[in-house]
């Protein structure tokens, strides 16, 4: 990262050297890190506007506060790449969500100054007040700050996190960033509340002053504390015209201040460091501060990609000519659907544009539920309008699908409800590393009854499972499938249904049996082609299963007497996953045939591109090829 002669960045290293600064030049700082988020970014993608709108929060932060003494604990992380520049990742920062490069999020495994784990949404509250009541009662009288957004405000988990903190001793400082967007626009009532949240500046500064008074006059032992914020909550209300739902909680709330203005940030965060209780400071800012083209299309400038930074224009690759997405082919197979079923309906925890049902949402939007950052409500959501005999189609991407898994069980099996579970991103994402790897939803999904699970090897097999899905009498069906473009030139196909629980012999073989799930199998189709072509004495077979539950037991059975060796092939946890489930089957039936598995290793996988990362974990053509080889090696 270039500096000028005489730039204030090119002076930081650290936050101990940040706080050297004046509090005048910190807004020349956050606009130097502005410059430098905006040049690197362009050439170097990653989470552009979030970090953007979230600078002169971060500086401040780090100038009051003492870290990595004092606690900062990121929600989702998206907004963290100031935080990674100055904190002595700045050098290398050009290397962010490249193989063994920078984390694409804040992380303790990478740096003192990360204090927690981010990817998913809404646990910065509880995970901070961990650390709070810990720090409390270490007597070390650190400060711990949680950072969360609009956004991750309307999940769950971030409620359970600020109704604990009203009701145990803690200093925590909460800080929501509010910039009425999420990915996609935030909604719910959550959002419509903080839009009209404004309570008076006056009153605050008047409470600040005596709150500060009265606790060096040691004035506000505890009871005495609980019944004035009582009394200065019914006070607020009166002043304001509303009941402020954070006071009513017992979380003394401040704002709404603007989050641009760092000067004044650093005033507040000096005013509330030593304010003893549960605080929530609301700030505004914009998306994309101080970048036009983000400022207007924040969504698109989430993760736009390369582009260049004097324009502003994208430099997108062209997808003329490249198969379509399985996301967009499940959105457009959604809406022909749905044209011809009114039972269906879609449903998706805030991703409608990654997931693409905006697709069916722009032509029946009474038909299409965005029911924010909330997994499990999604599900069981879906639960509920299954039972009353709608047919919901609930997307989600598979690693955030992880934060349903009770819903999935308590909430659709038991009652074999008819809701269609569309797991995107399954399996390896690429540069968002180990929290967004799709990895685990086979091998917990599996075990539960009642659910039929499938993956479809091609564009072609997602619309005609999607079409089976929504049939009478199938139950809970989920549906995975992969990141990014598909394999086939033209992906629309008829509609027909398939049997659930039958795979497909794609090619006959003598010697070694190959078995996979998803669109990994087109990687291991390749890898036989190759094998048989460099070494014509061989003749090895293919199966796509389609399905892990039920497995196609007449084909395993064909394979299980014909083959003394299966190569199990799965873009998913190998330990439970599909693999595990044949060796399971072939055990149970009196098989001893040899199994070979590969998929996703015992650990978590980090980032990197997704031709990186399936070499690294051996499930690429070349590393089928390699598995086929070393068996076969007495057939050459």
């Amino acid at each position: 990262m270039e500096q000028k002669h005489n730039s204030l960045l090119g002076k930081i290293t650290y936050p101990a050297d940040l706080r050297k600064l004046k509090v005048d030049e910190l807004p020349q700082l956050c606009e130097e890190l502005r410059a430098d988020i905006v040049k690197e970014l362009s050439v170097n993608p990653g989470h552009f506007a979030s970090s953007l709108g979230a600078l002169e929060i971060t500086v401040a932060l780090h100038y009051v506060y003492n870290t990595p003494d004092d606690r900062i604990v990121w929600d989702v992380g998206h907004q963290a790449y100031g935080h990674k520049i100055l904190t002595g990742r700045k050098d290398r920062f050009c290397t962010n969500r490249k193989l063994h490069g920078i984390m694409p999020f804040p992380s303790p495994l990478e740096s003192e100054y990360d204090t927690f784990v981010c990817g998913h949404a809404s646990n910065s509250i509880s995970a901070a007040l961990g650390m709070a009541v810990a720090e409390k009662k270490a007597g070390t009288n650190h400060n711990v700050v949680a950072l969360i957004g609009d956004g991750a405000m309307s999940g769950g988990l971030a409620f359970e996190g600020l109704n604990n903190a009203s009701s145990i001793p803690n200093n925590l400082l909460i800080i929501l960033n509010d910039n009425n967007m999420s990915i996609d626009r935030s909604v719910g009532g959550m959002k419509q509340y903080l839009l009209g949240l404004n309570t008076n500046k006056t009153y605050n500064d008047i409470k600040f002053r005596i709150s500060r008074w009265m606790n060096r006059k040691g004035m506000l032992e505890a009871d005495r504390k609980n019944g004035i914020l009582r009394l200065s909550n019914a006070l607020k209300s009166a002043i304001s015209h509303q009941q402020n739902i954070f006071e009513g909680m017992n979380i003394r709330y401040f704002g709404p201040f603007d989050g641009h203005d760092v000067k004044e940030l650093v005033r507040i965060f000096q005013q509330l460091k030593d304010m003893e209780g549960p605080k929530l400071l609301h700030l505004h800012t914009v998306k994309g501060k101080g970048y036009k083209p983000a400022e207007e299309e924040a969504t698109i400038w989430h993760a736009p990609g390369k582009f260049d930074p004097e324009t502003g224009r994208r430099l997108t690759d062209s997808d003329k000519g490249k198969p379509a997405k399985y996301q967009d082919v499940f959105g457009n197979t959604l809406l022909e659907l749905a044209r011809s079923n009114p039972k269906i309906v879609g449903v998706t925890p805030a991703m409608p544009t990654g997931c693409s049902m905006n697709i069916m949402m722009e032509e029946m939007p009474d038909r299409t539920f965005d029911v924010g950052i909330a997994e499990g409500h999604a599900v069981t959501f879906s639960g509920g309008m299954a039972k009353e005999g709608l047919i919901p189609f609930c997307n989600i991407y598979s690693a955030f699908a992880q934060r349903a898994y009770d819903n999935i069980i308590h909430d659709v099996a038991i009652l074999k409800l008819p809701v269609v579970l569309c797991l995107d991103r399954a399996g390896i994402v690429g540069e968002d590393g180990p929290t967004h790897h799709g990895a685990f939803d086979l091998a917990s999904l599996r075990t539960i009854p009642n659910l039929t699970i499938s993956s479809p090897m091609n564009e072609h097999e997602l619309r005609r499972l999607m079409y089976t899905a929504q049939l009478p009498g199938k139950g809970p069906f989920v549906i995975r499938y992969p990141r990014g473009c598909g394999v086939l030139a033209d992906w629309h196909c008829p509609f027909e249904e398939i049997k659930v629980g039958t795979g497909r012999k794609l090619k006959d073989g003598d010697s070694t049996a190959i078995l996979t799930i998803g669109p990994i199998g087109n990687d291991a189709a390749a890898a036989i082609a190759e094998v048989e072509a460099e070494n014509p004495k061989l003749s090895i077979a293919h199966y796509d299963m389609r399905f892990v539950k039920p497995l196609d037991e007449n084909l395993l059975n064909e394979v299980a007497r014909k083959f003394s060796h299966i190569i199990t092939v799965e873009n998913g946890a190998r330990m439970g996953g599909f693999g595990s489930a044949i060796l399971e089957w072939l055990q149970d039936n009196g098989y001893n045939t040899r199994v070979t598995r590969l998929g996703m290793p015992d650990n978590f996988v980090e980032h990197g591109t997704v031709a990186e990362l399936h070499r690294i974990i051996g499930i690429d053509k070349d590393s089928i090829k390699e598995c086929i080889m070393k068996n076969e090696e007495s057939f050459i």
